[in-house]
């Protein structure tokens, strides 16, 4: 087993399910309708629709990344804005998150071990290689679900 097929097998877990800390991002979701979805149960943090954009931005970054782009965020696309409250565009919210999530897992499997300690292009530490951007895509999601998971319980 290659070091890029774990890292991408962890990706994915985080986001779809059976990971070892608890439920996935997906798992967090099965439930959640527009309304509570774009809820604010709590003062000044982002909704669940926000976090869920703000997943896809971030999982589209590390795959234009590992294609050899320097690709950054404008903070209007770091957390886009909710502009249609409607079921249909929630439902539409997670479908295109999970094709930008499975964008990801295919870049990352295909990514080769040999290249796992090079710099990422557009970044200037020297820690900041392709091993490092991948784990921290999955600490990414796994932080994200906690939000999501106690704007759940606040918004009940």
């Amino acid at each position: 087993m290659t070091e890029v097929f774990r890292l991408a097998d962890q990706i994915r877990r985080a986001f779809e399910g059976s990971a070892w800390h608890g439920d996935s991002i997906l798992e967090l979701l099965a439930d959640v309708n527009a309304k509570t979805a774009g809820a604010r149960p709590i003062k000044d943090a982002h909704s669940i629709w926000e976090i869920l954009l703000h997943i896809a931005a971030w999982d589209d970054v590390v795959t234009r990344r590992a294609g050899g782009t320097a690709a950054i965020l404008t903070d209007a696309q770091n957390f886009p804005a909710v502009t249609d409250t409607s079921e249909a565009a929630w439902n539409q919210a997670i479908e295109t998150t999970k094709e930008t999530h499975h964008e990801l897992i295919r870049a990352v499997a295909a990514f080769p071990d040999s290249r796992l300690a090079e710099q990422v292009p557009g970044k200037t530490q020297n820690y900041y290689n392709f091993y490092y951007m991948f784990s921290g895509i999955v600490q990414h999601e796994l932080y994200h679900a906690g939000q999501i998971a106690l704007l759940k319980k606040a918004a009940k």
